[in-house]
């Protein structure tokens, strides 16, 4: 989920990009292309691995044989009171459209993008900009569903109005990560020659800009659960602080440390924005550190004290090669400049 979520982000940035008549981004515009070749094969593993749980019942509490059938002895009246949402079926329907849908914009504006590199003109830069203004908001309502569906109902009882944004802004905030490194690598390497410190500056005020987001999205809603002390919605943070022998105790302010204190400090002057070796190790940080507010997410609910860690570590360097692979091999298919774009002067002269 988390790849898949930061594959996403790609597509998403770009679309924002085309919508604002954004010129400075245009450099970087195939690295976005690139990230989102993940999205695909990602999404279909998504389905693959949350339709195998729904078979097997090991993922989420509400699949549980009797559980919605009154007079049952599994049965909860709570996730009973949810069964029109919570039904195998239309989730995986739901599944399936997030990324049906996602997968359908991120072709259609690479398709775009290369035609405007083969053809030239402004006809593909319009088409692009209509195709992103749809899928903005197609991707509004979808990312907050997917967070509901994919992280939320595993903790079937507890919910949080706030919870589509969290999951967001930590996809969105890692995304960022993955372009500035991707960015940093290229243009180490004799590639993407035109990239300057103000691109880089940019990058890293977005690095900056929505750690601090992260942050507020979380103490919201950990303060007010904390604060208003009711235990069908204090449970969720007690498994995580303190809960099975304190076993996710330290990843709970681990989280905070990585993910906001770090990156906070490290990029609060102008200068540190615009340092390549800066913005290399901070976005490893952020990438590192929002793997795990994901592992955070979903482990207590899922494995409780029984998870390996190491074995998820494991898991997750192979998802990582993979994609990385699907990336670099993204990169090598096309010019790494859009040479008809119609803002790429605006790029090249870009200054902060």
């Amino acid at each position: 989920m988390f790849f898949t979520g930061v594959s996403v982000v790609g597509t998403v940035f770009m679309a924002i990009q085309y919508v604002a008549y954004a010129g400075w981004s245009v450099l970087i515009k195939r690295v976005n292309e690139a990230l989102s070749a993940w999205v695909l094969p990602g999404g279909v593993l998504m389905v693959l691995i949350f339709g195998l749980g729904l078979i097997n019942n090991d993922i989420f509490h509400w699949t549980l044989p009797g559980i919605m059938t009154k007079g049952s002895a599994t049965y909860d009246a709570i996730i009973a009171g949810k069964s029109g949402f919570l039904s195998v079926p239309f989730y995986l329907i739901r599944t399936i459209s997030y990324v049906v849908i996602w997968v359908v914009f991120t072709n259609k504006l690479r398709s775009l993008s290369l035609a405007e590199d083969l053809n030239g003109g402004t006809e593909y830069f319009h088409k692009s900009i209509t195709a992103s203004a749809l899928f903005l908001v197609l991707f509004a309502v979808t990312s907050s569903m997917s967070a509901w569906d994919w992280v939320m109902s595993i903790d079937t009882h507890w919910f949080s109005t706030m919870f589509g944004w969290y999951v967001f802004a930590s996809w969105w905030v890692s995304g960022i990560a993955a372009t500035t490194l991707c960015v940093i690598f290229l243009k180490q390497a004799g590639y993407l020659r035109f990239v300057q410190a103000g691109h880089l500056h940019d990058l890293g005020k977005f690095m900056f800009g929505f750690s601090i987001f992260w942050t507020y999205v979380w103490f919201a809603q950990f303060m007010l659960i904390w604060y208003a002390n009711l235990p069908e919605e204090s449970v969720y943070y007690n498994q995580r602080l303190g809960g099975f022998n304190n076993q996710y105790t330290w990843i709970f302010f681990f989280n905070l440390l990585i993910n906001f204190a770090f990156p906070f400090l490290v990029l609060m002057t102008r200068d540190a924005k615009r340092q390549m070796i800066m913005l290399k190790i901070v976005s490893i940080a952020i990438l590192i550190g929002h793997w795990f507010d994901f592992y955070l997410m979903i482990m207590p609910a899922t494995m409780q004290a029984e998870n390996g860690f190491i074995i998820e570590i494991g898991t997750a360097m192979v998802f990582l090669g993979s994609f990385l692979l699907l990336i670099t091999k993204r990169l090598s298919q096309a010019s790494l400049i859009p040479i008809h774009h119609p803002f790429l002067d605006e790029s090249v002269h870009h200054t902060t």
